[in-house]
């Protein structure tokens, strides 16, 4: 349940109501914030936390051993259009 939101200066004007170091800090890291019009600095952290293609490792798959393979189909003997059935997801 969400409270009744209140601007700031209702907040400071509570009777008893005391800064705290967190919000001092706070207030000190959006006083110090910059402020950017221009877009282009958002593309760049953008483009440089991602990864090129040519990047990417080859999707191939690999044959499991058979004894691998054995166990899975033994664990899932359900089968529909040539793929396993999982019957139930079990979450923790």
């Amino acid at each position: 349940m969400m409270g009744k939101e209140m601007t700031l200066d209702v907040l400071s004007s509570i009777k008893g109501a005391k800064a705290s170091k967190v919000v001092d800090d706070l207030f000190e890291v959006i006083k110090t914030g910059q402020i950017s019009d221009n877009q282009t600095d958002e593309y760049q952290l953008i483009a440089s936390m991602a990864v090129d293609v040519e990047d990417l490792r080859a999707d191939e798959p690999i044959q499991s051993p058979a004894k691998e393979r054995e166990l899975i189909i033994e664990n899932f003997p359900k089968e529909k259009n040539g793929f396993l059935v999982v019957s139930k997801v079990i979450e923790e």
